[in-house]
Parts: C-alpha cells; sequence; structure tokens
C-alpha cells in the first residue's frame, strides 16, 4: 500500500446537495485530497451559499442548480459538467430529506416524496454518471445511507424505507458493474452534529440536556454525537484507489450505536 493511493489528485468529484452539512465535509475532504469538486442544489440561493463557504475554504468548487429527482435535468447536469469540468470520477449521492410523521398520519403523496428524493434521485443520478464511468475504466459510487438502512424507528417509516432500498441499490450497482472497475459503496452515518440537529442539543432551561440528546448519549458507546469531519476520513477512502477491492458495503460511521444493545437498568 502507498499513501498516494488514497489520493485523488485529478478526480472530478460530484456531491449532490452539498451546500452544507454532510455533503459540504464530504466535498472539502475530496478537495483537501486533491479532487475537483462539483456541487449542486435544488435552488440558485442555497448553490450561491455554498459557493460563499466553498470560496471561504479556498476551495474552486462548480456548482449548478439541479433537482436531482428530474431525469432530464440530471442527464442535462451531467453532460455540463462532462463539458465545462471533466467526466465524473466520484459521485456521491448526499441529497436526501425526512419528513417526521407517524405512518397512519403520513399520505401517500408524502411517503413518495422522500422515497423519490432518497432513493430515487441516486438511481437517476447514478444511472446517468455510469456510462462515463465505464468509458473512462473506473468510478466510484458513495450513497450516504442511514442507521434507518438497518432500524426502524418511530415517525420514518418513508426515511427507513428509502435508506433500507438504497443500502441493497448500492449492493445491485456492486453487483451489475463491478467488472467494469465500479466500485459502489455507502457510508452510514450515526446521529451527526450539524445546524439541522441543533435544535435537539439544547440546553434546557434548568441546564439539563435535551430528551433527544439524552437518549442519543446514552445509546451510543463513544458518548457523543458526530462531527461532520467524522466522515471525512472514511470518505475518501471509499473515493480513492485505496479501496479498490471494496464493493457493495456500508460502512457505519455510528459511534458503535448498531453494535450496542444498551445499558442495563439500574
Amino acid at each position: 500500500m502507498k499513501m498516494n493511493d488514497f489520493r485523488l489528485d485529478g478526480k472530478v468529484a460530484l456531491v449532490t446537495g452539498a451546500s452544507y452539512g454532510i455533503g459540504f465535509a464530504i466535498a472539502e475532504a475530496y478537495a483537501e485530497a486533491g479532487a475537483t469538486i462539483v456541487f449542486n442544489d435544488i435552488n440558485q440561493e442555497l448553490v450561491d451559499k455554498g459557493m460563499a463557504s466553498y470560496q471561504e475554504k479556498g476551495i474552486a468548487a462548480h456548482g449548478y442548480v439541479c433537482d436531482v429527482t428530474d431525469e432530464q435535468a440530471v442527464a442535462g447536469l451531467v453532460k455540463k459538467v462532462e463539458e465545462e469540468v471533466g467526466v465524473i470520477d466520484i459521485l456521491v449521492n448526499n441529497a436526501g430529506i425526512i419528513r417526521r410523521i407517524p405512518m397512519t398520519e403520513m399520505s401517500a403523496a408524502e411517503f413518495r416524496k422522500v422515497i423519490d428524493v432518497d432513493l430515487n434521485a441516486p438511481f437517476i443520478v447514478s444511472k446517468a454518471v455510469i456510462p462515463g464511468m465505464i468509458k473512462k475504466g473506473h468510478g466510484k459510487i458513495i450513497n450516504i445511507c442511514s442507521m434507518m438502512s438497518e432500524l426502524g424507528r418511530e415517525t420514518v417509516s418513508a426515511y427507513a424505507a428509502a435508506k433500507g432500498g438504497l443500502k441493497m441499490l448500492t449492493r445491485n450497482i456492486c453487483s451489475e458493474y463491478g467488472e467494469h472497475n465500479i466500485q459502489c459503496n455507502g457510508i452510514g452515518p450515526g446521529y451527526i452534529a450539524t445546524p439541522q440537529t441543533a435544535p435537539l442539543r439544547e440546553k434546557q432551561p434548568d441546564g439539563s440536556r435535551h430528551p433527544f440528546d439524552q437518549f442519543i448519549i446514552s445509546k451510543t458507546p463513544a458518548a457523543r454525537w458526530g462531527d461532520p469531519a467524522d466522515l471525512q476520513g472514511p470518505a475518501v477512502f471509499l473515493a480513492s484507489d485505496a479501496s479498490n477491492f471494496v464493493n457493495g458495503h456500508i460502512l457505519y460511521v455510528d459511534g458503535g450505536i448498531l453494535a450496542y444493545i444498551g445499558k442495563q437498568p439500574q
């Protein structure tokens, strides 16, 4: 093994929905490893905010407006990236949503929306980049899965269904295109401290932890929330030549939650 195997010099990486949060952290790590960063988001305002954040970090990213659930728009995006930046070597299917609604109160339309963004979109974007990867003779696809790819929980029926499906899509892309030197793996983040989860970590008026914060800490052997930076090393590994014989695998970066049954009641 050579340490250069972990470098991404000369690679073009598309990270969907990477204006902020986990996607931004992964893209930042790829840039540090030498990759050229391409990202998209659903509207110009988010793309502009993302571009400002990349510029602040000294990263010359390429930002595009694209709805990843729109097959025609995605095909146009990939064509434009190939013309303006280069053929995509690395795809991270990061864009996603969650709707926390009890199943019996959730409409079929709401369920379909989550499936559309969290499962159909990774299919659409992967399908669009695979031909270029085949022509180039290599490619890396990384799907952002979830602990809900393995577990259920109240109010997240659509999200769990989508992320469970994404786990199996990951394995099927591996099965179907592994012979073309395309590796498709997943990352399953645990509970990550991002601006979106900040309300769940706020101190209560009496100084105690938020109940959900207490719950997560008690269920995590690491006894803390993850940081977006905790995902950077695994993401670089799965995008690099160091993982060329790793395929169809879901790497859970969860502080040990999935290995842990929980503390015995006192």
